[in-house]
C-alpha cells in the first residue's frame, strides 16, 4: 500500500478556512507534487501514490508573518491527513485522520 496526503489549512485569527492557499510536496528537495486550497481550505488528494519516507510539506499561508511552513513528516503505509492552523500570531500542526 501506498502513502498520500491531504490538508486543510485554517486560519485562525478569522475562524475561516483559508482558500487560495498553494501547498507542496517535497521529496529531496525536489516538488513531487502540489495544489492550491479550495472555497473549504482543503486540498483532498494533495499527492497520492507515494512511497513510504520522508517527504516536506510546504505551506504559503496567508500571513503578514509566516511567508512560508515547512514540516518535515516521515509517511508510513496509508493515508495522511496534515492541517495548518495559522494566525498573524502563530501557527501549528497535527496529524488528523
Amino acid at each position: 500500500m501506498a502513502a498520500s496526503i491531504s490538508t486543510h489549512v485554517l486560519d485562525t485569527s478569522t475562524g475561516r478556512p483559508a482558500s487560495g492557499v498553494t501547498v507542496e510536496v517535497l521529496r529531496n528537495g525536489a516538488t513531487i507534487a502540489g495544489g492550491t486550497t479550495d472555497d473549504d481550505g482543503r486540498i483532498g488528494a494533495l499527492a497520492t501514490g507515494l512511497e513510504a519516507g520522508l517527504a516536506t510539506i510546504v505551506f504559503h499561508p496567508p500571513s503578514p508573518f509566516f511567508r512560508r511552513v515547512a514540516l518535515d513528516v516521515e509517511l508510513g503505509e496509508g493515508h495522511h491527513h496534515i492541517p495548518l492552523l495559522v494566525s498573524p500570531y502563530g501557527c501549528a500542526s497535527y496529524r488528523g485522520s
